[in-house]
């Protein structure tokens, strides 16, 4: 059975920046927090947390004094940034330049909608980091919509400008962009594509791999959106495409017969892991 692991899979620039921020701290210190988990997938951080980063919530965080504090590419609001100011906390700032751009523009839109009673939307998922951070930019003022029905936030009366989170699906974007100048009536509505082309570059090249073998492996974490982004891709394009988190999760199955598969993964997944799981394949 011929295995093949993507290539172009694996860590993005903003993951691999933050990964080696935490490891070379770690070189000197002995701990170091990550404000939230470094990487959406729970095999990298166990490695990580073997060799001194550990993990705190923003509850926690909002209790340290005195220490370092890792920020991960997705980004922090400014109130994080405060906190540490006045309780000597020393950040390691591994904010992803794309989402630091981002968080620019969307701060100096927040400031023009505000002086003409305008609105900030920003396309990503409620909740997710990135997104908080980003909401953070506009003194929590932004409306996040994901689906059709969130479009009823929004007053169609007003003007708006869009954005987007990095890791969101362009076509969705596209299309939400399309029902929101549907709606409005001001006739004013800016709409930003602001998604990582590392991701959207991605999704065109897993269409072509995903054709190329009989089954393919995709290697994500469970908390991952830009994993579940691309597996979306790759079983669009492939129906035997099965998402997995650990080389546990294979089943030989899915290889009665098979002569060819493809092993690929997300943005947050890393190389020895994809390595471990094509080993484990070629043991079926």
């Amino acid at each position: 059975m011929i295995v093949e692991i993507d290539q172009k899979s694996g860590f993005c620039f903003g993951v691999l920046n933050a990964i080696g921020k935490a490891e070379a701290t770690l070189d000197v210190e002995d701990v170091l927090y990550s404000l939230g988990h470094i990487v959406h997938n729970e095999l990298e951080v166990k490695r990580l947390q073997a060799i001194g980063l550990r993990t705190i919530s923003h509850e926690e965080f909002f209790k340290l004094k005195d220490c370092k504090v890792l920020i991960r590419a997705h980004g922090e609001p400014p109130s994080t940034y405060q906190y540490a100011l006045q309780n000597n906390i020393s950040l390691i700032d591994a904010t992803c330049p794309v989402v630091l751009k981002l968080q620019q523009r969307v701060r100096m839109a927040a400031e023009t909608m505000r002086s003409e009673n305008g609105q900030v939307v920003i396309f990503g998922h409620q909740g997710h980091a990135e997104v908080t951070g980003l909401v953070g930019q506009t003194h929590n003022g932004a409306i996040v919509v994901e689906h059709s029905d969130d479009l009823k936030k929004i007053d169609p009366s007003r003007p708006v400008v869009v954005f987007s989170q990095t890791t969101k699906s362009v076509d969705e974007f596209k299309k939400l962009t399309t029902n929101i100048k549907n709606i409005s009536q001001s006739g004013r509505v800016e709409a930003h594509d602001t998604i990582c082309r590392q991701v959207s570059n991605r999704v065109l090249y897993l269409q072509k791999f995903a054709v190329r073998f009989e089954v393919i492996i995709f290697v994500g974490g469970l908390r991952s959106s830009n994993a579940q982004v691309l597996f979306d891709v790759c079983k669009q394009f492939n129906g035997h495409s099965y998402f997995v988190s650990s080389p546990e999760d294979l089943q030989s199955s899915w290889f009665s017969g098979i002569e060819t598969v493809g092993v690929c993964g997300a943005t947050s997944t890393p190389q020895w892991l994809m390595e471990k799981v094509a080993e484990r394949i070629k043991e079926f």
